[in-house]
């Protein structure tokens, strides 16, 4: 699904700083430090999320942050918000990316939808969407 050029909730932006995606076992702590930027102390994205087998944890690597973790990935914003009546926007947006081989983590939340790629494929990602049609509103 090529995106709606003019649509501009559908621009993409590759954001600058690199992520980390780790999993903890349901029960153990989650550290103090992703907890505060939680809780809106610190800046840049996080999230959370429990399941009955796991804790999920994305977060943005800030620089000089206490926290560190290794950050492998970079983060491709649907710019958003987003309308709950669009229909089909991430399997359109990833799956010019899984035609290619490139694998993705995605994150939904209320007004978009963020989507991490290995950080070695994200030039590549830019250019699989680009040629899909979907614009970057960040990279020009």
């Amino acid at each position: 699904m090529s995106p709606p050029s003019n649509h501009p909730c559908l621009g993409l932006q590759l954001l600058p700083n690199p992520f980390f995606v780790i999993q903890i076992k349901v029960g153990d702590q989650i550290p103090e430090g992703l907890l505060q930027r939680l809780g809106g102390q610190g800046a840049g994205f996080i999230n959370i999320t429990r399941t009955d087998e796991e804790i999920s944890i994305v977060g943005e690597s800030i620089p000089d942050q206490e926290v560190k973790y290794e950050a492998k990935w970079r983060c491709i914003k649907i710019t958003g918000p987003m309308d709950f009546g669009l229909t089909g926007v991430l399997s359109g947006f990833t799956s010019p990316l899984g035609k290619k081989g490139i694998p993705i983590f995605a994150v939904s939340t209320w007004n978009t939808d963020y989507v991490l790629v290995p950080g070695e494929e994200a030039g590549r990602a830019v250019d699989v969407l680009r040629e899909d049609g979907w614009l970057f509103t960040n990279l020009d």
